[in-house]
């Protein structure tokens, strides 16, 4: 784009110099509106696609039906609500006494890089596995991901799988552990409490 006024010329000058310039620059200007105002159009329509797949995505989950999941696993793969569509067709699964199906569904989830996601598909699928009677299985799921701030809950489960198989002592160390790692306001404490009494 040419400069725009010279320094030094009389007003008049200056106006037909201000004229030539919009003239010789007028197609750059107006491609430079254009180009802005598409911008943001474009902008603004991507936003409005994006919250719109975020709608479409929230409404599939919530509808929890096998189509609906389907829907979601092929069209909104990366919207945040393929997991938690997964986590619920397994505990329909699990409801449903499909253990298996249940397990297909979380075993992709405990590598999850969302650790949330990841720990709650394990303690799900431990939980899947002690209903099964897999006793060994439940408590190597646990014991193969960082539990991290679910520490007390990994061990509040250890204990009931050990109850479960009969290993009542391995169950107290379990629950006194967990009662250790529990915050002492939370209500499981007194859950846990009750278990840990329920053996001696």
């Amino acid at each position: 784009m040419k400069n725009f006024i010279t320094v030094g010329k009389t007003e008049d000058e200056q106006e037909q110099q201000i004229k030539k310039w919009l003239r010789d620059n007028i197609p750059q200007i107006i491609a430079g509106i254009v180009l802005g105002l598409g911008g943001i159009w474009g902008l603004d329509a991507y936003k409005a696609h994006e919250y719109q797949q975020s709608i479409d995505a929230r409404m599939l989950y919530l509808n929890s039906n096998s189509a609906a999941f389907e829907q979601l696993n092929e069209d909104h793969v990366d919207s945040g609500y393929l997991q938690q569509a997964i986590l619920m067709q397994a505990k329909i699964a699990a409801k449903d006494k499909k253990y298996e199906l249940a397990l297909q569904h979380l075993s992709p989830l405990i590598n999850d890089e969302n650790s949330l996601i990841a720990n709650i598909a394990t303690m799900r699928m431990a939980s899947v596995q002690l209903e099964m009677g897999n006793f060994s299985d439940a408590i190597a799921t646990l014991n193969n991901t960082s539990a991290d701030e679910f520490n007390g809950l990994y061990s509040q489960l250890k204990g009931d799988i050990y109850v479960a198989s009969n290993n009542i002592n391995e169950a107290k160390k379990y629950y006194r552990l967990a009662l250790s790692q529990i915050s002492t306001d939370s209500e499981l404490q007194s859950l846990i409490s009750i278990k840990l009494a329920d053996l001696n």
